[in-house]
């Protein structure tokens, strides 16, 4: 009992947290980059006159380069580093908000928003892996958690953001410094975060997991030292070291279904990634934030209003992931996954059931009777609550921990590609659904797909509290 309570103090928490910290950054960055396109469709439309559909493309755009920024980060993580690749996203961050807001026409803007979305995605499964892989097993759900603290945070300074831009400018489409269009300036706010975050990727250390991987076991040892101290630094080389000793150095082969695994194609394990990376979008989420500006304008809002019910729905998913974050390690991971799930569907249910019940006026807006325009109002906001409180963290906290060590890299990088994908057809689709089958259809599919997670969670996922990441199996 001595020797573990030694132990327990010899781990630096503060160091931790700040790397951590650092690391996050990425995740900001990731919702700023996802939000900021909230209050700009106005602009884009006036600007590239573009129609539903060519709109949703602009928004979505990112996501093409999300998904293959997660595939290929993922990968070449294993070859040159979870830091390096955060680096390499922050760069790509500065690029994107520097050429989405002074892009002159729809194929710069698209061209400068994919480039985003490899930052974006990179970001997303890089900053979950480096911090499973730094942190202690019986704090690393609430410190992985933080990253979507950190998106949520970055959500809510966005539309923050967007909002004072719009308000002090008189309108999204308004112009303002140096003769440009407040919309542009939306885009431009992003490049403080980012030259913050790749300044400071160079105080962090690499992955010591990396480093064993790349057989620097003295490397490893000294930023496991820093972080844990002796004996337990020691020790967890030893640990990395046996879980690696009889496998090869990792490869995308290795996601593969082998000899006696009867799953198609992929290894089992990689199948649950994917469903939980796939059904964290299918939900419906992105909608809120890529659309939530269109969709309040859509029922009555004003502009302005619309830009400030966002704020206050990023002010509820902050204490929603904070939540999360102080009880995870206690409660587990399934729990919160299943919960959720089940809230997200009542809520969605609720907000389809008060779009139905809409009119639309001589101007096409559409009129909800009585007080359907408030159940929708708090049944959104109560959807976004659950969706903070579990799968918005926990989804990427079970990435960052489930795959054994020989295939993080690999499966992040699959289940990293599954989910941007399935975000790129929600946030295409939903522009043509508002225009076709309208709101209550739309949002009686995501309520459909949160039912059918709640039986995924509970026949496939397994839990993943207070395991050892070299415990991991596939």
């Amino acid at each position: 009992m001595a020797e573990i309570i030694e132990e327990q103090n010899t781990v630096n928490t503060r160091f931790i947290l700040l790397i951590t910290i650092v690391a996050t950054l990425g995740g900001f960055l990731f919702g700023f980059d996802s939000a900021v396109v909230n209050g700009t469709v106005d602009g884009l439309q006036q600007a590239f006159n573009s129609d539903s559909v060519g709109t949703g493309f602009s928004v979505s755009s990112m996501l093409l380069g999300s998904a293959f920024g997660a595939f290929f980060a993922g990968w070449l993580a294993d070859t040159f580093g979870r830091r390096k690749m955060l680096m390499v996203a922050a760069v790509l961050f500065i690029i994107s908000a520097w050429g989405s807001g002074i892009a002159g026409s729809p194929g710069a803007f698209i061209f400068y928003r994919i480039i985003g979305g490899l930052a974006v995605g990179a970001a997303s499964v890089m900053a979950p892996a480096y911090i499973s892989e730094i942190a202690p097993a019986e704090t690393r759900g609430r410190l992985t958690s933080i990253q979507q603290v950190a998106i949520v945070v970055g959500l809510t300074l966005a539309f923050i953001s967007n909002y004072f831009l719009a308000k002090f400018a008189g309108g999204s489409t308004a112009e303002f410094w140096g003769g440009f269009q407040t919309w542009r300036w939306m885009f431009w706010m992003e490049l403080i975060p980012a030259f913050l975050f790749l300044g400071l990727l160079f105080f962090i250390p690499k992955s010591p997991r990396f480093s064993m991987l790349k057989d620097d076991e003295v490397d490893a040892k000294a930023t496991l030292l820093k972080l844990f101290g002796d004996p337990k630094a020691s020790r967890k080389v030893q640990e990395i070291k046996d879980s690696l000793q009889n496998d090869h150095k990792p490869t995308l082969g290795d996601v593969m279904s082998k000899d006696g695994d009867k799953s198609f194609l992929f290894r089992g394990i990689v199948w649950v990634g994917i469903g939980l990376a796939m059904f964290q979008q299918l939900v419906g989420i992105n909608v809120v934030f890529y659309y939530g500006a269109v969709l309040w304008q859509a029922v009555g809002f004003t502009e302005s209003d619309a830009l400030l019910i966002n704020v206050m729905s990023g002010v509820l998913s902050i204490a929603a992931v904070m939540v999360t974050l102080m009880t995870i390690d206690r409660i587990g991971r399934k729990p919160f996954l299943v919960w959720g799930s089940v809230g997200m569907a009542i809520s969605l249910v609720l907000v389809a059931f008060a779009f139905s019940q809409g009119t639309l006026n001589a101007e096409g807006t559409l009129q909800l009777p009585g007080k359907m325009g408030l159940v929708a109002l708090i049944a959104a906001n109560a959807y976004v609550v659950c969706f903070n409180m579990s799968w918005g963290p926990v989804m990427w906290v079970m990435l960052g921990e489930m795959f054994p060590n020989q295939i993080r890299g690999s499966g992040l990088a699959i289940a990293g590609l599954a989910q941007w994908f399935t975000n790129f057809a929600i946030t295409l689709t939903f522009p043509i659904f508002l225009a076709g089958i309208g709101l209550a259809a739309a949002y009686s599919i995501y309520a459909a797909f949160a039912l059918i997670s709640v039986f995924f969670v509970l026949w496939f996922v397994k839990e993943t509290k207070g395991k050892e990441l070299e415990d991991m199996t596939g």
